[in-house]
């Protein structure tokens, strides 16, 4: 009985009209008036807030205005956009790559560097891992080995005398893009890896180059022993210097997408091996 008489009354509370009256201030006659309830206002208020949701809808989808919300935009759209951010990225590196480029033939011609220090480094025209400055001792030595080496029938053949149990490491996390192919004069292999990855020296060894090539980007190439040397092509940034020694699985660069030769961020990765260029998937498993 008391739930009931509690119900009764709330549905009396709700449902009591009230009488708004609108009076003249100067002779206190009512000019308008009209009754309420509680629950006719929760009506009417409700009605006004759907009819009002309702209209901006109907603006946002039948207008451009939809273009500007999350997930309105036509997947032709975003995909032209995706395309022209990742064109004008391009273009951004180029200009960077072109702007260093200019800096150093600006400087050899002033006389403020030498050409060796910019020189091209392209093993895959060049067809063999490119000489440097070498000291008086370093020259005797390189000569009374090639001499003693001439005859050497197993020097010819540098796969046939490569060493066992060698470990390399991984120089970076990705996926093979491109194999090595040495008819299609590509002495390396390819590998697609986010921006700013990092690379990682495949042995310990010695920094023997590091600089700029416009084809190729930012390049660092490594002396390792037993005859080794790898070479890191299209790098954004370069973070060892020639005569750093570098261990086995140390960070050397950063994945980039430099150098005229490119369609994306990924690294191209050499393995010479006694002046001749090997196949790093024999290797490394990538």
């Amino acid at each position: 009985m008391k739930q009931s008489k509690k119900k009764s009354t709330f549905w009396k509370k709700v449902r009591f009209k009230y009488k708004l009256s609108f009076l003249n201030e100067n002779t206190l006659e009512e000019v308008f008036a009209f009754r309420v309830s509680r629950l006719s206002a929760f009506l009417v208020a409700a009605v006004f807030a759907f009819l009002l949701i309702f209209l901006t809808s109907v603006v946002i989808i039948t207008t451009p205005i939809r273009n500007y919300l999350p997930g309105y935009l036509p997947a032709e759209v975003r995909g032209e956009i995706i395309n022209n951010a990742l064109k004008v990225d391009s273009l951004e590196q180029l200009l960077i790559a072109q702007s260093v480029y200019l800096g150093n033939i600006g400087g050899i011609l002033r006389g403020d560097l030498k050409i060796d220090s910019v020189r091209k480094v392209d093993s895959s025209e060049n067809g063999s891992v490119p000489e440097f400055d070498k000291s008086k001792a370093t020259a005797e030595f390189v000569e009374r080995f090639e001499e003693e080496e001439k005859y050497n029938l197993s020097s010819l053949s540098s796969s046939a005398s490569i060493p066992e149990n060698i470990v390399f490491y991984r120089p970076v996390n990705g996926i093979v893009s491109s194999h090595f192919s040495v008819s299609d004069k590509h002495y390396g292999t390819d590998i697609a890896a986010n921006p700013k990855e990092s690379i990682l020296a495949t042995m310990k060894g010695s920094a023997i180059f590091a600089g700029f090539d416009a084809n190729a980007g930012y390049i660092i190439q490594i002396q390792h022993q037993n005859g080794f040397v790898s070479i890191y092509k299209h790098c954004a940034s370069l973070l060892k210097k020639p005569g750093d020694e570098v261990s086995a699985g140390e960070v050397i660069a950063l994945v980039g997408n430099t150098g005229k030769l490119t369609t994306g961020p990924h690294l191209h990765f050499e393995l010479w091996y006694r002046g001749a260029p090997v196949d790093p998937e024999e290797f490394i498993a990538f």
